[in-house]
């Protein structure tokens, strides 16, 4: 008598970087942004002096607005070569000793079952860096940076729904047995628009007044590290 396989679809958890693994706000982004101003200022100069601080924050924030990310802003209205800006916004003479992150990290992944997917709008070579030095490179089963967000040709990170539509094609996925686990609400907006289930973790953020949980969000959790024990409430097998 032959044993029925267990024909359960497999879970695939797409985690983000920044803000979900390690704690950015204390010491990562303030770098990065100090990094990205600098970028901007000599970008929207004159050509002899650097741009003021008043004119790079009004840059910076008509292009979050408009597009979710400052990259595209710059790429769509100065011809900025992407790789260069990443490569210089996340230029860290000791990025190691900028990192903030709980322990276990490494047990909580293995104790999720299926399959893991690093999903972030960091750059390859700095999450990888973050990766290595977390110890948790080895425990996810691909990873998917800001260079590989191209739809037709175009960047398309997060929160870019022909970006997760693709994804899902390319990895052959349904939506419905895919988790995303972010910081970032809008993020987690597309995610649940295309039938994903949604974590938002909280913990890392300096914006209180957003603390409100939305319909879109399934589970919100202050620390990733709690997803084992709600499980149940992510209701992974409907």
């Amino acid at each position: 008598m032959k044993l029925k396989r267990d024909s359960t679809p497999q879970t695939t958890w797409l985690i983000d970087l920044d803000n979900t693994l390690h704690n950015a706000s204390h010491a990562v982004f303030p770098a990065i942004h100090a990094n990205m101003n600098a970028y901007m200022a000599d970008l929207l100069g004159d050509g002899k002096s650097p741009a003021d601080a008043a004119t790079v924050n009004a840059a910076r924030t008509l292009y979050w607005k408009k597009y979710g990310a400052t990259l595209l802003g710059l790429i769509n209205h100065h011809n900025v070569n992407p790789a260069e800006f990443l490569q210089q916004a996340h230029h860290f003479d000791d990025l190691p000793n900028l990192l903030r992150y709980e322990s276990g990290l490494k047990r909580l992944l293995k104790r999720l079952p299926g399959r893991k997917i690093l999903f972030t709008n960091a750059p390859r070579q700095y999450s990888r860096q973050v990766l290595q030095h977390l110890g948790l490179h080895r425990h996810f089963d691909q990873h998917i940076s800001i260079e590989s967000m191209r739809v037709h040709g175009k960047l398309r990170p997060k929160p870019s729904r022909w970006l997760l539509r693709k994804l899902l094609a390319k990895q052959k996925l349904s939506a419905r047995h895919c988790v995303l686990i972010e910081d970032t609400r809008e993020n987690l907006r597309t995610a649940k628009q295309l039938g994903m289930k949604t974590v938002w973790i909280t913990q890392y953020l300096k914006e209180k007044k957003r603390f409100t949980r939305a319909h879109y969000i399934d589970l919100k959790i202050r620390s990733i590290k709690q997803i084992p024990t709600q499980l149940s409430r992510l209701s992974l097998n409907k």
